[in-house]
């Protein structure tokens, strides 16, 4: 089902919310003023249900303003509490597709310490411990490269498995790499072009049901378009031929 300002509602019981969060949307209201997508549900919430008063729903992760795909919401303080419980303990599964320049090795562990800058928005990458810095892991494995003459060489779809969730942890440990996202303006200006759409998707999340205690997991897919066109293999994840979760 899809609700105002191309929300997917993908899932929704009486503890949790699952949607696909639309890119270029904010995740939480901010100085800008623009539409965000935690204000959005609620009053989806309040106007379905019939809700008086403030609607409450729980912030459990963030996605990037330019960042779509699955998203996770609580609909109750417990469901909130027992899904950060989660992400703490590392049991809370995110999975990303990214599309990168360049061709990485086939897989890979990647290893940093990030440290935010607040006022820029920013995070620097340092491959050894720094004061203020915090640790950052990713696993990843290529799925397909292809050459795009027309985009200044190849591009390859990588499959990201965060084990820390850091602010910009993706894009700043590969640009950090060698191989920076499509269309990332803060950390790969220098081979991305104004415009260009950021190239990163939440693709699937996997966690225990906060009151079934069953394990669920929910799926994604980025948009039809350039450059997530460019490889096959996402028609075969799409049918299920590729495990993504």
């Amino acid at each position: 089902m899809e609700i105002g300002s191309g929300i997917k509602i993908l899932y929704e019981d009486n503890h949790l919310l699952v949607v696909e969060k639309p890119v270029n949307m904010l995740t939480q209201g901010d100085a800008t003023g623009d539409a965000d997508l935690l204000s959005l549900l609620k009053q989806y919430i309040k106007e379905k249900y019939d809700k008086p008063g403030n609607v409450y729903l729980g912030l459990v992760h963030r996605l990037d303003r330019p960042v779509g795909g699955v998203m996770v919401f609580a609909r109750t303080s417990k469901a909130a509490s027992r899904l950060s419980d989660q992400v703490r303990k590392g049991t809370f599964g995110k999975v990303y597709l990214a599309v990168v320049r360049g061709k990485p090795p086939q897989s890979g562990r990647l290893q940093h310490y990030l440290h935010k800058d607040g006022a820029t928005n920013t995070v620097q990458c340092f491959d050894t411990p720094r004061e203020g810095a915090k640790e950052a892991v990713l696993q990843y494995l290529l799925l397909e490269s292809v050459d795009v003459p027309q985009d200044a060489g190849a591009l390859s779809l990588v499959k990201v498995n965060l084990i820390t969730g850091r602010s910009h942890q993706i894009r700043a440990q590969f640009a950090f790499e060698g191989f920076p996202l499509y269309g990332d303006q803060k950390y790969g200006k220098d081979v991305n072009r104004p415009g260009q759409q950021l190239a990163l998707w939440s693709v699937g999340i996997k966690l225990v049901h906060p009151t079934l205690k069953e394990e669920i997991a929910f799926k994604s897919f980025p948009p039809d378009c350039y450059p997530w066109n460019q490889f096959k293999v996402l028609e075969g994840a799409k049918g299920g031929a590729i495990k993504l979760l």
